[in-house]
């Protein structure tokens, strides 16, 4: 067996890991292909254990979020949750497990492209956000990565046709730069019900961007 083949089959093993979370979650989207289409949000658990996300956002939103997932496994299972809920929106959140793993901000970049790559071909034109990666305590030893990655992004994403950028790192750092603990749970990495709730905020600045309907 060549080297290409090997590494391939190492990464379909890692990605083994996810597969019954994202089966769940195609079996609990398909009855939303009701001909409506809605905004997705779509990434790693922040967004999988937003469970107020209906009533924080709208009652419309598709929460295709599952645990633990880097943007690497996003883009990886992108064509089998997200183009089958035909959304009218895409917002994303991830990024920080890629960095808390080891990679750098260049390869979640390209991961970054290859999964806007796939929006373009699959869903044309529509919108298309980027939640920032979060500050969190636990990862604060690499905060220089993750706004390095931000920014790396950010200019990636504002230059993609209906994309948008949502800053939600700089309102979780206090006047010293350091990561304000109230937003997070005991773990130091998960958000609490404060950090929604300024998630919320943050995000509903930019509903005339993924609530097209």
């Amino acid at each position: 067996m060549d080297f290409a083949i090997r590494r391939h089959t190492r990464y379909d093993g890692y990605m083994q890991w996810y597969e019954a979370e994202v089966q769940a979650l195609q079996r609990a989207c398909a009855g939303r292909v009701n001909g409506t289409r809605h905004p997705v949000f779509y990434g790693s658990s922040s967004i999988r254990m937003w469970v107020t996300l209906a009533e924080d956002i709208d009652p419309s939103v598709v929460n295709l979020g599952f645990g633990g997932s880097t943007l690497e496994a996003c883009d990886y299972f992108f064509d089998r949750l997200v183009p089958p809920v035909k959304p009218a929106s895409l917002l994303l959140y991830a990024g920080d497990n890629d960095l808390g793993d080891g990679r750098s901000p260049e390869q979640v970049l390209a991961s970054f492209r290859s999964l806007a790559r796939k929006r373009d071909a699959a869903l044309g034109g529509v919108p298309f956000g980027f939640i920032s990666i979060k500050p969190s305590p636990a990862r604060f030893g690499i905060i220089d990565r993750i706004r390095k990655t931000n920014d790396l992004v950010r200019a990636e994403v504002e230059a993609t046709a209906g994309g948008y950028y949502v800053d939600i790192y700089s309102s979780m750092l206090d006047e010293a730069g350091q990561p304000r603990p109230e937003f997070y749970s005991p773990d130091g990495l998960h958000l609490n019900r404060e950090g929604y709730r300024l998630w919320a905020g943050i995000v509903n600045t930019h509903r005339h961007q993924f609530l097209t309907q």
